[in-house]
Formats: C-alpha cells, sequence, structure tokens
C-alpha cells in the first residue's frame, strides 16, 4: 500500500510538473518570438529581479528591506548593462562570469564550507548578471540560438533525470545534492549529443566543433545547478521559491542556465554559430 501510495504521490508531482512545463514553455515562445525586443528585455529583467530576490533570501539577512536592498543593488546593474553595444565589454562580462563558474566548480567539490555573506552577496550577481547580458544577446543575435541553448539545457536535464533514476548509483556531489549521480550526468550528456547531431544541419555549423562545445555547455549547466543548490543548503531551504508549481522558484528553474548562457554567447562566435 506504502508503495502505490508513493507512486500515486510521483505521478501527481510529475504531472504538475510537466502541465507547468508546458505552459512556462507557450509562454517563452510568445516571449522570444511574438514581443518586441525592449519587451523581452523589461520581461527578462523582472525575471532576473524575481532571482535576485529569491537569492536574497539565501544570505541570511535579517530584514525585509535589507532583501529589497539586494534586489535593488541588481535593479541598478541589469539597468547599467541592459544598453550594453561595445562586444568587448560584452566579451569581458561572460569571460567574468566563465571564471566564476571555474571557481564555483572548485567549490562546489569543496562543500560544505562556511559561505561569508559578502561572498554571497557577490555571487548572486555574478550569477544573475551574465545570465541576463547573455540572454538579451542571443535574443538580439537570434531568438531561435537562445531557445536552442535552453533546450540543450533541458535535454542536459531530462537525460540526468532520467538515466540517474534508473542507473544511479555513485554520487555527484553529496553534500548538496545527494539525487544527483554520475550515470545521470552521462545520461544528460548523451542526450545533449543525440540533440546536438539531430539539430546539426540546421545550425550548419561543422560537427566537429559544434559537438564538443555544446557538451562543455551541458556540463557547465550541472555546475550551474550544483552552485544554486549548494547555497539552497547552505541557507537550509529545498526550493528557492514557489513562483511555478511543481517546479519551485526562478532560481529552481534558471540554476543550469546562468552558467550555460554566459558560455554559449561566449563560444557562439567562436564555433560559427552567427
Amino acid at each position: 500500500m506504502a508503495t502505490l501510495a508513493n507512486r500515486s504521490r510521483l505521478f501527481e508531482m510529475l504531472k504538475q510538473r510537466v502541465i507547468t512545463g508546458l505552459i512556462a514553455l507557450a509562454v517563452l515562445l510568445v516571449v522570444l518570438f511574438v514581443m518586441p525586443p525592449l519587451a523581452v528585455k523589461v520581461v527578462i529583467a523582472a525575471l532576473m529581479l524575481a532571482g535576485a530576490w529569491e537569492w536574497s533570501g539565501f544570505l541570511k539577512l535579517e530584514t525585509t528591506g535589507a532583501r529589497i536592498a539586494y534586489v535593488g543593488l541588481i535593479a541598478v546593474l541589469l539597468a547599467a548593462v541592459v544598453g550594453l553595444v561595445d562586444e568587448r565589454i560584452v566579451e569581458l562580462v561572460f569571460k567574468a562570469a566563465l571564471a566564476w563558474w571555474l571557481v564555483a566548480l572548485l567549490w562546489v567539490f569543496m562543500f560544505p564550507t562556511p559561505i561569508p555573506k559578502t561572498a554571497g552577496w557577490l555571487c548572486g550577481v555574478l550569477v544573475l548578471i551574465p545570465t541576463y547580458v547573455a540572454i538579451i544577446s542571443l535574443h538580439t543575435l537570434q531568438p531561435a540560438l537562445l531557445l536552442f541553448v535552453l533546450v540543450l539545457v533541458w535535454a542536459a536535464d531530462i537525460g540526468a533525470y532520467f538515466v540517474g533514476k534508473r542507473f544511479g548509483r555513485v554520487k555527484l556531489a553529496p553534500n548538496i545534492s545527494p539525487g544527483k549521480t554520475w550515470e545521470g550526468a552521462l545520461g544528460g550528456l548523451f542526450l545533449t549529443a543525440v540533440l546536438v547531431l539531430v539539430s546539426s544541419r540546421w545550425l550548419e555549423t561543422d560537427l566537429a566543433v559544434l559537438l564538443p562545445f555544446c557538451l562543455a555547455v551541458a556540463i557547465i549547466s550541472i555546475i550551474g545547478d550544483l552552485t544554486v543548490s549548494m547555497f539552497k543548503r547552505n541557507a537550509g531551504v529545498k526550493d528557492s521559491g514557489r513562483l511555478f508549481p511543481g517546479h519551485g522558484g526562478v532560481l529552481d528553474r534558471i540554476d543550469s542556465v546562468t552558467a550555460a548562457a554566459p558560455l554559449f554567447a561566449l563560444g557562439a562566435n567562436w564555433v560559427g554559430l552567427r
């Protein structure tokens, strides 16, 4: 009876996640392909500010005013980068993000370690601001290309989830996310490779260059997921928020994207995705 009840509960959770995901996908397609560029910038900025509010919950701030101040800081920085047109500065933002995610990789495997409040503030900036710049840059370049990197991340997540559930044995980062396994990560990379093979003709890019690049993006997306999970665990929370039923908050949905999008935007020109 207990097993049946667990299966029923899992089915209901999965159904809720699928319904929420389909609604979110429909909204995303409208934002990417129907809304004018200015409206897209506003919508993505609002999403980043919601993420900033959730991140402020990781910082163990004592008052609502302090959390609002953190969101205000992110808003000021978003306003500062929204009009960036100098490609050298944009590239510098992406390189700074890549450096941060390499540091985060080391941090993840050293956890549990104390996270100073000041470091937490800075990490939120390094997560949210480059993500915004990357999403807007890719959308400006080609909305379909932005959709591709999102699908790439989803493929890595879905492959990791189902392969991990079926075959997962060796824990990937047990102190942060006990459910994630090395087998799941490999499953995610396999599904990513399949997606790239299917999409290579449309992208009109040398597969020998495109495949390793996209696999690198998928790998760094895992680091993004684990890093946000690290901050959640440090704060003692399961989800970053409750905006999406069955999915949690904004950061729960874009954790992988925060690492993948800047790398993809940085390397798009290098591999001929223009």
